[in-house]
């Protein structure tokens, strides 16, 4: 599709207020200022799910690719124009089974990879995950994983206060995939250890962790600024409160956040009784949790009410809140050669909003597709 957009234009530095951008079949072939009239409207990037697990009424943690497509289909609908699948931990067999079949709908497009939730990460956190499954890490286990994936595993959560540990971030580093602490009770101290070791990211901060005390920071003050790394913050107003995401993403600055959605099949499927890897979830009011218990059990999130929070109730800049929710993600998953802001030889992925930040058009790869 040859088509030219006009707006303004939220690039990675600035936003063109009267701006325009030149497609032409999959790429974007021009940026730049208008000569004409432009349209009231945003164009940002195309948005970058690197943590979800289900969406529309399906899930990808039952390892059936058709049903992963249809919740692929359903965020892509809301904004999502690179998807990252991700698994929850289950018994290692399990997992390698799930990793095994949604490998085959990995296209380094749409479906970028595989994120694994554990196994290796701890029980004294482990939130929705199941803590039977957790284990210490254990290098063969995790040359199961990676090969029944294929080379399609892009990042691995887990905990750095487990034996071993520090080893498996080397291997992980080795194999091209980004090693994120999540599910973790660890210290400030034992989390600065894995950052030194070549941990790249933060799995759902603030979310399933050690909290932060101003005598023991924990992971959050470990990870918060750390050069390089970039942090996930849930941004549905439930997970994390907007007046603490805002003192994250200051403290992180421009380059340490990644909003994502860690979303299950229930987003957009409305209240009910949900499967997040074998646990029964039951939604009430669009908050997910554990049947019978008050824990959070992934959100009902898309990416287009993240970047919506992350602007009106957060105060993000359009252009923070865009490299949250694409540039960064783009880096963490190293496709940011190809997708995650708007510049000439990108990916032609981008999305339309509203003066009010209602999603009104989403063009995957020059494709456009209606919001809903």
């Amino acid at each position: 599709m040859n088509r030219t957009l006009t707006g303004r234009v939220v690039l990675a530095d600035r936003v063109l207020d009267r701006g325009r951008v030149r497609i032409a079949e999959d790429r974007i072939v021009a940026v730049g200022e208008a000569d004409g009239p432009v349209d009231d409207q945003w164009i940002t990037p195309g948005l970058i799910d690197v943590h979800v697990h289900g969406g529309g009424g399906h899930t990808m943690t039952s390892g059936n690719p058709g049903e992963a497509l249809a919740a692929v289909a359903f965020h892509q609908r809301h904004g999502t124009t690179s998807t990252v699948c991700s698994l929850v931990t289950t018994p290692v067999d399990g997992m390698c089974r799930t990793a095994a079949a949604l490998a085959s709908i990995v296209d380094g497009g749409q479906v970028v990879g595989l994120h694994l939730e554990g196994p290796f990460v701890s029980a004294a956190r482990c939130g929705a995950l199941d803590a039977a499954s957790m284990r210490d890490p254990d290098l063969a286990v995790l040359g199961r994983l990676l090969d029944a994936g294929a080379g399609t595993v892009r990042t691995m959560t887990f905990a750095p206060e487990l034996p071993g540990a520090l080893d498996l971030v080397g291997a992980l580093r080795a194999a091209g995939v980004a090693a994120c602490v999540g599910h973790t009770d660890a210290t400030h101290d034992q989390v600065r250890a894995a950052l030194e070791a070549g941990a790249a990211a933060a799995t759902h901060l603030g979310n399933a962790m050690r909290g932060f005390h101003h005598r023991e920071p924990g992971p959050i003050g470990a990870l918060l600024g750390a050069p390089g790394v970039v942090c996930e913050v849930i941004c549905d107003g439930v997970h994390v409160h907007p007046a603490a995401v805002a003192l994250f993403a200051q403290a992180a600055g421009d380059e340490g956040i990644a909003l994502v959605t860690d979303a299950v099949a229930a987003a957009g499927a409305g209240d009910g009784t949900f499967d997040l890897g074998g646990h029964r979830v039951e939604v009430r009011e669009g908050v997910a949790r554990v049947a019978g218990t008050g824990t959070l059990a992934g959100s009902t999130l898309t990416m287009d009410a993240a970047l919506r929070r992350a602007v009106r109730d957060v105060g993000l800049s359009p252009v923070a809140a865009c490299r949250a929710a694409a540039t960064n993600p783009a880096r963490v998953l190293g496709v940011a050669d190809r997708t995650g802001e708007i510049a000439p030889g990108m990916a032609a992925d981008l999305c339309v909003f509203d003066d009010d930040w209602a999603l009104t058009e989403v063009v995957a790869r020059g494709a456009s597709i209606i919001p809903g």
